[in-house]
């Protein structure tokens, strides 16, 4: 029977940087995956390596001083696939936040990421609006600018894989996890590979399975403790409009929740919902409810495309958030990545709920902290920091 250090369940961006955190620290690691590397919610994102900040308004302060650091590493280590864009909050008379209060909040922003060069925001003067992709200007007070990054998350996700495998890290895909048994020094894990069944084992199991961690958590014996989580719905449209100017952020102008507008693969991506589901994950997709909600915002911003209508989108998906449960709207919850485990001491099962892309390289970082006890010795291979990420072939 094969023995691993870490077995990885699940092939999205948490997944994947946990293998290539495992792999860099020098342990024996696989990543078994059912379907394809970011073939879940890792290909289903807003696209964005964001700053995160909307946060600052709930005081997540930790999370955007957090989410700040990880956009500059990207920016740095993954030139390729991570680019600095322009960002614009155009402001109008019955808009919610004022001037002041964005101008205040990019300000804590710019503090939190150091004041970089990357933190730099202003306004737009009102005789370059006309430039602005035909935003709507009748009622409009301001246009705040900034800089955020953005991303093809399923590419990016390939790559820290990528990278995983160069440094001696394995890939089972596609293989379907059945079950885990814990011994008290690990984990016997078994999945089926080709239509063999395969046994293996672990110190450490770390289940990464985004939307569906709770099933691989059904699925080790003894039982392990599940904490109470909720899936919530973001579905994303596109459209043939060519934005050229930059990135939009606005609110929607029926509840006020903030909305991407933003140029993608020729034409323009618009994202995304918050909206509680229930279903099996596997068949999530944009309820034509979550669609038009979409078209109203771009209808309501740019007056050119009033006449726009579901049969205009191109494409449409939808990704699942894991949030903590509770009685308050998706749109306020924290966006803190939750960790379990299935004991304090020496844990042999880690388990990830929820988590941001930006994030994906702390959060690894996070788990290899927190099973570093119930690993053996190595010699570090690398630092995650440090390894440049290549757009995969």
């Amino acid at each position: 029977m094969k023995e691993y250090d870490v077995v990885i369940i699940g092939g999205g961006i948490h997944g994947a940087g946990v293998l290539q955190a495992a792999a860099a620290a020098g342990h024996k690691a696989l990543l078994i995956e059912r379907q394809g590397l970011a073939s879940g919610t890792s290909s289903r994102s807003s696209k964005l390596i964001h700053g995160g900040l909307r946060y600052l308004e709930s005081g997540q302060f930790a999370l955007v001083r957090e989410s700040l650091r990880e956009r500059a590493i990207h920016l740095r280590i993954a030139p390729e696939l991570v680019a600095l864009k322009p960002f614009y909050i155009p402001v109008y008379r019955d808009t919610r936040r004022r001037p002041w209060q964005l101008k205040l909040g990019l300000w804590m922003y710019a503090l939190l990421g150091g004041f970089d060069g990357a933190t730099r925001f202003g306004s737009v003067p009102k005789r370059e609006w006309a430039r602005l992709d035909g935003l709507k200007t009748e009622g409009l007070d301001a246009v705040i600018h900034y800089h955020d990054a953005q991303t093809n998350d399923a590419l990016l996700t390939r790559a820290v894989v990528k990278s995983a495998l160069g440094l001696g890290a394995e890939l089972a895909m596609p293989a379907r996890f059945s079950s885990a048994t814990l011994r008290e020094d690990g984990v016997t894990l078994t999945y089926t590979l080709a239509g063999s069944s395969v046994e293996v084992r672990a110190r450490v199991l770390v289940n990464a399975a985004g939307p569906w961690a709770t099933r691989v958590a059904r699925a080790v014996e003894p039982a392990i403790a599940i904490p109470d989580v909720e899936l919530v719905q973001g579905s994303h449209i596109a459209i043939p409009l060519r934005i050229t100017a930059g990135i939009y952020y606005v609110e929607s102008p029926t509840d006020g929740r903030a909305v991407f507008v933003m140029p993608w693969a020729g034409g323009s991506l618009i994202g995304t919902t918050e909206t509680p589901y229930r279903g099996d994950p596997d068949l999530v997709q944009p309820s034509p409810s979550e669609e038009e909600y979409l078209l109203a915002v771009v209808r309501h911003y740019f007056p050119a495309l009033s006449g726009l209508t579901r049969d205009d989108i191109t494409e449409r998906f939808a990704g699942l958030r894991v949030l903590p449960a509770a009685t308050q709207a998706a749109f306020d919850r924290s966006r803190e990545t939750l960790f379990t485990v299935d004991r304090d001491v020496r844990p042999r099962v880690l388990s990830i709920y929820g988590g941001k892309l930006t994030g994906w390289r702390a959060a690894a970082a996070h788990v290899m902290r927190r099973i570093g006890p119930s690993l053996p010795p190595a010699v570090k291979r690398a630092e995650t920091d440090l390894l440049i990420l290549r757009k995969p072939t």
